[in-house]
């Protein structure tokens, strides 16, 4: 269970759920390339305040569960781990490179979500609802979900 993360004015849990496919769906992660990348994004939780919760390899894409301090902002962490993790695995294992043309290893696209441990949109539209200490809860926007 992630612990908060106390800073001199803020204690904050944020959660991330990250997926990343490598370029063009290769299926260029085999257990050397795997542990390098393991390696490479506990060097990335040494560096920045994004820390690896746990990671989960498929044979084209990667799972995390990332941990942050609302500094960085999700495009931030993305960007952070995509292009170092990416690099360092051309660097280390060149063999990679034979199936990806053009030498990126990350596609351009990705899939983040945020991850509540304690509520979910019901939970916190309860909790909200009942602020006011005694007064009538008077709802002053709601939000309904766009498609664009």
């Amino acid at each position: 269970m992630s612990e908060h993360i106390h800073k001199s004015h803020n204690k904050s849990l944020l959660l991330y759920h990250l997926v990343c496919p490598i370029r063009y769906r290769r299926k260029v992660l085999s257990e050397e390339v795997s542990e390098t990348l393991r390696e490479v994004c506990l060097e990335i939780s040494h560096r920045y305040e994004a820390h690896f919760l746990e990671i989960g390899c498929d044979e084209d894409h990667v799972h995390f569960l990332i941990q942050s301090v609302p500094m960085l902002s999700p495009q931030k962490i993305v960007n952070t781990i995509k292009s170092i993790t990416g690099r360092e695995i051309s660097r280390l294992h060149p063999e990679v490179k034979r199936f990806l043309w053009g030498g990126k290893f990350w596609t351009s696209g990705y899939y983040i979500n945020t991850v509540g441990q304690y509520a979910n949109e019901e939970v916190i539209k309860k909790y909200v609802q009942g602020q006011g200490k005694g007064q009538e809860y008077q709802k002053i926007h709601k939000s309904q979900l766009k498609l664009f």
